[in-house]
């Protein structure tokens, strides 16, 4: 007999009640400055405390059943500290003082022992102390005080709106997730932050008995930093394509995309092949996000540029010599930034897993290389005297280290919708949703995929086309970026579940664009011919 194993970092199963429940912030304070004290007193020249409190909810379903409702907790606390130059670790599960003390001193110990190996000090970019300060995540309903019959009653209904517009099987799910964080540090930042994220993932599957194929279309909401009001379909967040295609900003209407999931499974059932060769190509930013995290997020990672970190497809092609060259990489129409206090976004936040308040900057400006992403013990290495503020642990198990914070495409700076960059196009396809993706150990070549598939000639929609996938060398790729829509189509799509490391952690980040246009590109046609 068989039982659900759940993935360590999800922590233990709860009853649903437990997941609205916080520690209260003053016990959260003196099992800090236990921790902090007894650091100090060992040794330790500096030392932060993470005590962390991650609640999770999946909700699963699948035509006209629940699959599975999963309620997790993790709790406890993680002590890093520098000693004798070196960085050491632990944690633990037990709230009390004399716990978090012991883990301070078994850190110490560790970075003790770490400095007899080490071939250099840590050097740790200064952070301002902020004394005792808060954030939330700007929530206007709390999802997982949404009781789960509600949240099981809309999945069921998603699974029957897409049955009864022509779907042979549907999927729907909710993933919920509150992460209660509260850091202090030798610095004298006593910071307390409660962080929401919401996701309603959903495949929908449309079967041609009589032939056996089949075509499935996901559903086009993105994962967002917000709470249950997301899924309140606000019309005003509604974002219609030239043909018709309905995709969503701040706000998902899922049964209305359902409908349109299922209409336009069907759709491709029916829709020819694409014809391999160049193309101009129109890309939503519901497809976009997903480019531009593996094309630029991931290798403007300073780890990866450094070789530090290999995990997850490899290191960077984008290395130190380029930016100090004014390393072209995109054309004058592409500025990226980095920035982690988007509002909605997955990677919003006050401050990091380090102290460090959150900020933007840019990665490309006007197609040029101009920076990367750096924490603390980073930072000297570019030449900078502080943190970005994007170092990141997935559990208080963990220890944090650099993840990508949000990474987008700047709206363009004219006035442009995607209608009037359609009418410029001869020979192009639009592609909206993401799809199947490869990628290279230096993140240089790639094949990517989507959703929906739409041949445009002479400036017009022609209709749906299939088995399309585009492929690039990153920088060509960016540098073909012709024109970019400008920030009234602006959107946000992202990664739930974002790995990295070893042993491995999961981020969430959101990337941001307006729809743009890329002149030139090599699509291939993906269908397989068998037998």
């Amino acid at each position: 007999m068989g039982s659900l194993a759940l993935p360590s970092w999800l922590g233990k199963a709860v009853a649903t009640e437990q997941l609205v429940t916080t520690l209260d912030v003053a016990v959260k304070k003196q099992l800090a400055d236990a921790g902090l004290e007894a650091a100090r007193s060992s040794g330790a020249s500096y030392c932060d405390v993470r005590i962390g409190r991650y609640l999770r909810q999946f909700v699963m379903t699948r035509e006209d059943k629940v699959q599975n409702v999963v309620n997790t907790e993790s709790t406890g606390v993680g002590v890093r500290v520098i000693a004798d130059g070196a960085w050491g670790f632990a944690a633990t599960n037990g709230l009390t003082t004399d716990a978090v003390a012991a883990a301070a001193r078994r850190a110490t110990a560790i970075a003790k022992a770490n400095a007899r190996v080490q071939a250099e000090p840590v050097r740790l970019a200064p952070a301002p102390a902020y004394g005792e300060v808060s954030w939330r995540t700007p929530i206007k309903r709390n999802a997982m005080e949404v009781p789960l019959k509600d949240k099981v009653d809309l999945l069921l209904s998603v699974n029957a709106a897409a049955l009864n517009a022509g779907a042979s099987f549907v999927n729907s799910t909710l993933f919920l997730v509150n992460e209660q964080k509260y850091f202090a540090s030798t610095d004298g930042s006593y910071i307390d932050q409660d962080v929401h994220r919401i996701w309603a993932p959903m495949t929908v599957t449309a079967v041609d008995k009589a032939s056996g194929k089949f075509r499935t279309r996901d559903g086009l909401s993105a994962p967002m930093g917000l709470g249950y009001e997301y899924l309140d379909g606000d019309p005003a967040q509604k974002f219609v394509s030239p043909n018709g295609v309905v995709n969503y900003g701040h706000s998902y209407d899922m049964l209305e995309d359902a409908v349109a999931a299922a209409k336009q499974a069907q759709e491709k059932l029916k829709a020819p092949s694409v014809k391999p060769g160049r193309y101009d190509l129109v890309l939503d930013p519901s497809h976009t996000w997903l480019t531009i995290h593996e094309s630029v997020g991931h290798p403007l990672e300073l780890d990866r540029v450094l070789g530090y970190e290999a995990n997850y497809a490899g290191t960077s092609f984008a290395t130190l010599d380029k930016r100090e060259s004014g390393f072209r990489y995109g054309s004058d129409q592409v500025t990226i930034f980095a920035d982690k206090t988007q509002p909605g976004s997955l990677g919003a936040v006050g401050y990091d897993d380090e102290g460090v308040k959150c900020k933007r900057w840019d990665l490309i400006r006007d197609g040029i290389l101009v920076d990367y992403q750096a924490i603390r013990d980073q930072a000297h290495i570019l030449g900078k005297t502080e943190s970005d503020g994007c170092c990141y642990a997935d559990s208080w198990s963990s220890v944090q280290f650099q993840r990508m914070p949000n990474v987008s495409l700047a709206p363009g700076r004219s006035k442009l919708s995607v209608a009037d960059m359609i009418k410029d196009v001869e020979n192009g396809i639009y592609i909206i949703g993401d799809g199947s993706f490869s990628i290279d150990q230096q993140r240089y070549n790639a094949q990517f995929g989507g959703q929906l598939f739409y041949e445009i000639k002479n400036g017009r929609i022609t209709g749906m086309l299939e088995d399309v996938a585009y492929q690039i060398r990153t920088p060509e790729f960016w540098n073909a970026c012709v024109a970019v829509c400008d920030e009234s189509d602006y959107r946000l799509g992202g990664s739930f579940f974002d790995g990295k490391g070893q042993p491995g952690q999961v981020s969430a980040v959101s990337h941001g664009a307006s729809t743009a246009r890329f002149n030139g590109i090599n699509v291939i046609n993906t269908a397989r011919s068998l037998g």
